[in-house]
C-alpha cells in the first residue's frame, strides 16, 4: 500500500531553502528557472513536527555527530572521571567500528540514530570502562585511530546501538552508514524536491540601518547589505510505502499507523525555517490531492513541464495538476488506485468528482488514511 501526498503551496516574499551563496535555490525545468525548495530541507522540515502530530519523542531520533560528548557527559553525572570519560567513549566508539575526530569529539559523519543510542553507547562504554581507558591511554595524544574490524561482540553492540526498530523518522526516511551496509535501512518515504509551477527569477532586497542611539547631526546609514529572495507557488510531492514502512518498524502495527499518520500532518504542515524571522512566509497548502494505491508512483510535476502564466497562479496550478491526473487515470487506468481525494481552500478542483472532494483538512486526512484500512 502506498500514500501519495500532492501539494500546491504560495509562498511570498522569501529564502526559504538557500544556496552556498545565500540565493533561494533554483533549478531549470521546462527550459525556464524554477523556484526550488531540496527534498532534505523539507524532510527536515516535517520531520521536526512530528511529536506535534501523534509520536512520542521516545519514538523519534536524530542525526548528530555528537554522540561521544552526550554518552560522557552520562558517564560523568554517573561517578565516572570527568577526564577519563571522553577518550573512552572514543575508543568505544572505536571500538564498534565509528571513526571520531578526538580533536572536535565529533564522530565523522551524522548518525541517525534512536535516542536511546546515547544510554546504550554510556553503558557500553561503562561496563567495559577498564579496557577502553586502556586503549585511550594507548593512542598517545593521536586524534584519530586506526579503524578496527568490529568482532562479534561489538558488532552486536553496535546493532543496538543503531536499533531503530521503533524509531519512526529512521524507519519512514532511511539510513546509510557507508562503513557497514548491515546498518542501513530502506528509506519507506520517498520526497521530491519542491518545484514552482511556473517561471521565477530571484530578486534582492537592499535594506539599511541606523543607529538608535546615533546623535540627531549626525545622518547616513550604519549597516547596509542585500537579503536576496523570491516569491513562487510550489509543487511539492512525496509517498510513503506502508508495507516498508512496517517492515522497518518490526511489524509494529500500531506504531505504524501512527507514524503514518504523522508523516501525513507534518509533511501537510511542513515550512521551512530559512529567513522566517524576516519574511515570516508562514502560508499552508492551498491545493491538497491525495491518493491511495496498492502498487505504482505518480509525481505530477509533468502537469507543470509548461510553466504557468496565469494571473492567478493557484487557480491555473490547481487546474494544470488535476487535468493532468485526469489524462493519467485515463491512459493508464484506475486498477492500482484504491482512493483518491482532493481538497482545496480556494480553487475549483477539475477532473475531481464531488465525492472525492474533502471539505476539511481533518476529512481529507480521515478519508486518505481510512483507505489504507479497507
Amino acid at each position: 500500500m502506498i500514500l501519495e501526498l500532492h501539494l500546491l503551496q504560495s509562498f511570498p516574499v522569501s529564502n526559504l531553502n538557500r544556496d552556498d551563496l545565500g540565493q533561494p535555490k533554483t533549478a531549470t525545468f521546462g527550459g525556464v528557472s524554477r523556484g526550488r525548495i531540496s527534498s532534505q530541507c523539507l524532510k527536515r522540515s516535517a520531520r521536526l513536527l512530528f511529536n506535534e502530530h501523534g509520536l512520542d519523542k521516545s519514538e523519534t531520533g536524530v542525526r548528530t555527530k555528537r554522540l561521544r560528548n552526550e554518552a560522557a557527559d552520562i558517564l560523568i553525572a554517573n561517578g565516572r572521571d570527568g577526564e577519563q570519560a571522553p577518550g573512552v567513549v572514543t575508543a568505544g566508539l572505536e571500538q564498534l567500528g565509528f571513526g571520531v575526530d578526538q580533536a572536535k569529539g565529533l564522530t565523522e559523519y551524522l548518525l541517525f540514530v534512536g535516542r536511546q543510542a546515547v544510554d546504550h553507547l554510556a553503558g557500553y562504554c561503562d561496563t567495559h570502562w577498564d579496557t577502553l581507558a586502556a586503549l585511550a591511554a594507548a593512542k598517545d595524544g593521536k586524534k584519530k585511530a586506526p579503524k578496527v574490524k568490529p568482532d562479534k561482540d561489538a558488532t552486536a553492540e553496535a546493532k543496538r546501538l543503531l536499533d531503530a526498530s521503533r524509531t519512526a523518522d529512521v524507519a519512514l526516511f532511511g539510513r546509510m552508514i557507508a562503513d557497514n551496509k548491515d546498518f542501513n535501512i530502506d528509506a519507506a518515504s520517498q520526497v521530491a524536491h519542491a518545484l514552482s509551477t511556473h517561471s521565477v527569477i530571484n530578486e534582492y532586497d537592499y535594506y539599511t540601518a541606523v543607529d538608535d542611539l546615533k546623535p540627531d547631526a549626525e545622518s547616513g546609514a550604519d549597516m547596509i547589505g542585500t537579503v536576496d529572495f523570491n516569491a513562487a507557488c510550489y509543487y511539492r510531492y512525496t509517498n510513503l510505502d506502508l508495507t516498508q514502512l512496517q517492515r522497518n518498524l518490526g511489524d509494529d502495527h500500531d506504531l505504524t499507523a501512527r507514524a503514518a499518520r504523522a508523516w501525513l500532518h507534518a509533511f501537510i504542515h511542513a515550512t521551512p525555517s530559512g529567513k522566517q524571522n524576516s519574511m515570516a512566509a508562514r502560508t499552508m497548502p492551498s491545493t491538497l490531492l491525495g491518493v491511495a494505491r496498492d502498487t505504482g508512483a505518480w509525481n505530477l510535476a509533468n502537469a507543470f513541464l509548461k510553466p504557468i502564466t496565469a494571473t492567478d497562479l493557484m487557480a491555473a496550478s490547481t487546474a494544470a495538476m488535476t487535468e493532468h491526473f485526469t489524462q493519467l487515470r485515463n491512459f493508464y487506468g484506475t486498477s492500482g488506485l484504491r482512493s483518491v481525494v482532493a481538497a482545496s481552500v480556494t480553487s475549483d478542483l477539475p477532473g475531481i468528482a464531488a465525492e472525492d472532494t474533502a471539505s476539511s483538512l481533518e476529512d481529507f486526512t480521515t478519508r486518505l488514511l481510512t483507505a489504507t484500512e479497507a
